[in-house]
């Protein structure tokens, strides 16, 4: 059976108190459109459209950054969530098979709950609605079940005393088959007192034409929407903790487990040990064994087994760190690979380069890569010894198995097996700073009496 997913992703989000619109908002360095999205490609989801309304230019941009297939719909008006629904009714005119409505604002829910929604509609039911047993139902519309049978949707306003007891509530998210879902909200009237299509009537709706509802639970924890910046804060520790404990129960090692922070897509092998105050960006791989020292920041790059990151390194967006390598204190690594063994040991930018196995890069050096208009490569062959201090003004190659001396600046190729040298010759002049520094201590004194 093929399956669409629909994200609801056109509110304003005037609580958040921000000119960005709402699902664009990030968690774990990504837009919670993003987290929405990323569930729908779990069930491999074969159309995902994105219902856009305020920034929608904004909304449209970031969906097919991440996937550049989706499909937009606009809504212009806002009429309610089963209004939301139908805009999306042309793009999938011709589709044939389920589809789940999904929010941009609730960004945990997990491809897994989407199957199981998935597994009870197939066993006969019309509609499937995703709830969860809250720890405190407040205001949440209560799920009326009847053994494995939903028979309502009640609004709280609307709940008689005993059905808000009732703790199974209403996330949102549902499941039916698409020309199903089209043709039920097509009979979705607004006579309420706000005068919107509510998708929750698809359940009357269906239940009135003989077909069979049904409900699921999920963990709430799942459901958790983000209307406000405390919302926010909030489901941004729910992803860390969750993340934390993931990372252990896999297998690796955080010592101070509270202050490391994942991004959405980080991704860690078995026996990585990671030190206090380490932040991963988005697009991070590290492979088993690896060691990520205290007060690391790393984004867009890859870390190979046995490597060894930090303390105090910087890795941004195209590092590329081969077995075995080091990366070493106040450290910058962009846009290089660092080979098998090698060694960049503190206070040094590296950016795109190509460093080889077993190469030594001493403190202080730095490639220059950039003209003011282009960038330029550097390449650093094995076994190269780099001195303290070298500045390489890119496009720069130093051979396998030569050296720099310290202090250079080398404008020129190095020959495999050469040594460079490329700094002015020193010259002593004797006396004369005794005598500058007394010059100095006159005028000061001058200087003082005045």
């Amino acid at each position: 059976m093929s399956i669409a997913v629909i994200i609801l992703a056109a509110g304003m989000g005037s609580r958040m108190k921000s000119d960005t619109p709402k699902v664009l908002h990030e968690i774990a360095g990504a837009p919670m459109l993003v987290h929405a999205m990323r569930a729908a490609s779990g069930i491999a989801a074969e159309k995902t459209v994105i219902i856009t309304g305020h920034g929608a230019d904004k909304v449209t941009a970031t969906a097919r950054d991440y996937n550049e297939d989706v499909i937009t719909a606009n809504q212009d008006e806002q009429k309610g969530t089963g209004h939301a629904v139908q805009q999306a009714a042309p793009a999938l005119q011709d589709f044939d098979g389920d589809v789940i409505v999904l929010y941009g604002d609730t960004p945990f829910i997990q491809p897994e709950t989407l199957q199981t929604m998935l597994d009870k509609k197939a066993k006969g039911h019309g509609v499937v609605v995703l709830g969860f047993h809250a720890a405190n139902p407040a205001r949440y519309g209560r799920l009326i079940t009847n053994g494995d049978q939903l028979d309502a949707i009640v609004e709280y306003k609307d709940a008689t005393e005993a059905q808000r007891e009732i703790d199974f509530c209403n996330s949102g998210v549902i499941c039916a088959d698409a020309k199903l879902l089209f043709s039920l909200l097509d009979d979705v009237k607004n006579d309420n007192a706000s005068e919107e299509y509510y998708l929750t009537d698809v359940v009357d709706l269906a239940r009135t034409r003989g077909l069979t509802c049904a409900a699921i639970a999920c963990d709430e924890a799942e459901t958790m929407g983000v209307n406000s910046r405390v919302d926010l804060a909030v489901a941004e520790v729910a992803f860390q903790t969750k993340a934390r404990r993931d990372a252990m129960e896999n297998g690796i090692t955080l010592v101070a487990a509270e202050t490391v922070w994942f991004a959405y897509d980080t991704l860690i092998g078995r026996d990585v040990i990671i030190e206090p105050n380490v932040v991963f960006g988005p697009d991070v791989t590290i492979e088993n064994n690896a060691t990520i020292r205290a007060f690391s920041h790393l984004e867009g790059c890859h870390v190979s087994k046995d490597a060894v990151v930090g303390p105090y390194a910087r890795l941004r967006p195209g590092a590329e760190l081969a077995n075995g390598a080091k990366v070493g204190n106040f450290v910058e690594i962009k846009a290089a690979q660092i080979g098998e063994g090698a060694k960049v040991s503190h206070l040094s930018y590296i950016g795109d380069a190509d460093v080889g196995s077993e190469a030594n890069i001493g403190a202080g050096t730095i490639t220059c890569n950039y003209d003011g208009v282009f960038k330029h490569r550097t390449q650093i062959g094995q076994r190269a010894f780099i001195g303290s201090n070298t500045m390489l003004i890119a496009p720069v190659r130093v051979g396998d198995d030569a050296m720099t001396g310290s202090g250079s600046v080398i404008t020129r190729d190095v020959p495999d097996e050469a040594l460079a040298l490329a700094r002015a010759k020193q010259e002593n002049k004797l006396g004369l700073a005794l005598r500058m520094m007394n010059k100095l201590r006159a005028a000061k004194a001058a200087l003082q009496k005045d």
